[in-house]
């Protein structure tokens, strides 16, 4: 898997909502997420960051974010982008971060490709501060790939007590119109 990430890191940021670097897409994910947040400077993880475009935001919005992806190559080009973040090399389903310690734990298209879903929700809720929220954006693709939200929210209420489900149907947020379930789901307790 690693071999696949590693070979996608020089043009990852190619996607609009990958690289964000159209203003419009930007301030669309800024205007997304931000209100999610717990006022700064919170704790946040941001699982399978690829190439830190989620982590940078959070970070210039004042959080302290720790980004983690199993690509070394995404890391570099992450880096590259910020000093802020602690950048850091591990697997999703396992994360190299201790328990208890984050207020938000965010990931964007990675839940999916988890081959246990439900244990690595267990291990994203292990690293919660008591109060912490998660924020998963999630959906699923024309191509078939993807997990509904139906079925994420099922994952998420064996862990927790509450999920909310907000689609993301907004061409801003993906540089252009979409056609497939795309949503973001949230966690307070």
């Amino acid at each position: 898997m690693t071999n696949i990430w590693d070979a996608e890191a020089a043009t990852f940021d190619d996607q609009p909502d990958h690289g964000l670097r159209d203003p419009a897409v930007r301030a669309a994910w800024s205007d997304l997420l931000l209100p999610l947040m717990p006022p700064a400077p919170a704790a946040v993880v941001d699982l399978g960051c690829g190439t830190g475009s989620l982590s940078l935001l959070l970070a210039q919005a004042g959080h302290a974010v720790c980004g983690v992806d199993l690509s070394p190559r995404m890391l570099a080009v992450a880096a590259g982008k910020t000093a802020e973040v602690d950048f850091r090399v591990g697997d999703a389903a396992d994360p190299p971060c201790p328990p208890h310690a984050y207020d938000v734990v965010l990931a964007r298209h990675v839940l999916w490709a988890m081959p246990d879903a439900a244990a690595a929700l267990g291990a994203w809720v292990r690293l919660l501060k008591p109060g912490g929220r998660l924020v998963l954006v999630e959906g699923r693709w024309f191509t078939g790939a993807g997990i509904t939200a139906a079925e994420c929210e099922r994952l998420v209420l064996a862990w927790r007590e509450e999920a909310a489900v907000t689609r993301l149907d907004d061409p801003a947020l993906w540089g252009g119109p979409v056609e497939d379930e795309r949503y973001v789901l949230v966690s307070h307790r």
